[in-house]
């Protein structure tokens, strides 16, 4: 009995062995340059997922008018985005690419008024008001960083520049999902950042950065971090500024 248990556990112990090395053998999935953009930046977004705007909506316990506040600063923002997506498009070096963006841009400008026709409503913020409010500081560097970044550098750069929009809304939305929230209207923005078709699109504009970067030199590489870390900030920023109702020192 002993010597069948000992010989038992050594077939084992050698199974587990060439498991082990079969293991160690098979190659690891190579790292994305998206993947790297996103591994050097986790604490920003584990950072935006702690600020109180997001565990507010999730909660429920956000204040109505600091939604408000945020909803008007996105609809300017829009249209600077769009702005940058319409020069993205212009530079964008394969066809379905520049379409792919032109659509987007046309898609902001779209998601812009629904804004106003919608979640104003709801929040009793008429076109009038929403007209006379100005961007947040915080709002304002972001948009003319986006803006002067499509402008003047080269398309590889102005995607990193755009993609955390993309996909930091994405991977929010589907951490705020996880739970949900019980203010239909914050639910509603949640959904917004979940549906199928935008998991579509930041997975394109994930592809043309990984795309763009495996020809690009190290500079190119080591400026498109540069700009996806920017972005990334501004995004905290951005919702940060909201939170605390920013406004210009000298206004």
């Amino acid at each position: 009995m002993k010597f069948w248990i000992s010989k038992m556990w050594e077939s084992r112990l050698l199974s587990a062995a060439m498991i082990a090395m079969c293991s160690a053998t098979q190659p690891l999935a190579a790292q994305t340059f998206s993947d790297e953009l996103w591994n050097a930046n986790q604490n920003v977004y584990d950072a935006i997922l702690e600020h109180p705007f997001l565990t507010g909506m999730q909660d429920g316990s956000l204040p109505p008018d600091i939604f408000a506040s945020y909803v008007v600063q996105d609809t300017l923002y829009l249209q600077a985005f769009a702005d940058a997506l319409t020069t993205a498009a212009t530079k964008a070096p394969d066809r379905a690419w520049a379409k792919q963006l032109a659509a987007d841009a046309q898609d902001s400008l779209e998601e812009e008024r629904r804004l106003h026709r919608e979640v104003f409503a709801s929040l009793g913020i008429s076109e009038a008001e929403a007209a006379k409010i100005d961007s947040t500081p915080n709002a304002f560097a972001y948009a003319n960083f986006l803006i002067v970044t499509a402008d003047h550098r080269p398309f590889a750069e102005v995607i990193a520049a755009l993609l955390p929009c993309y996909w930091i809304y994405w991977e929010v939305g589907k951490a705020l999902q996880s739970s949900g929230s019980p203010n239909p209207l914050y639910q509603a923005w949640i959904d917004t950042y979940i549906a199928p078709g935008y998991a579509d699109t930041v997975t394109a504009v994930i592809q043309m950065v990984d795309s763009v970067a495996a020809t690009a030199d190290a500079t190119t590489r080591e400026r498109m971090h540069e700009h996806f870390r920017r972005s990334s900030s501004y995004e905290w920023l951005f919702w940060d500024a909201a939170y605390r109702s920013q406004t210009w020192p000298s206004r």
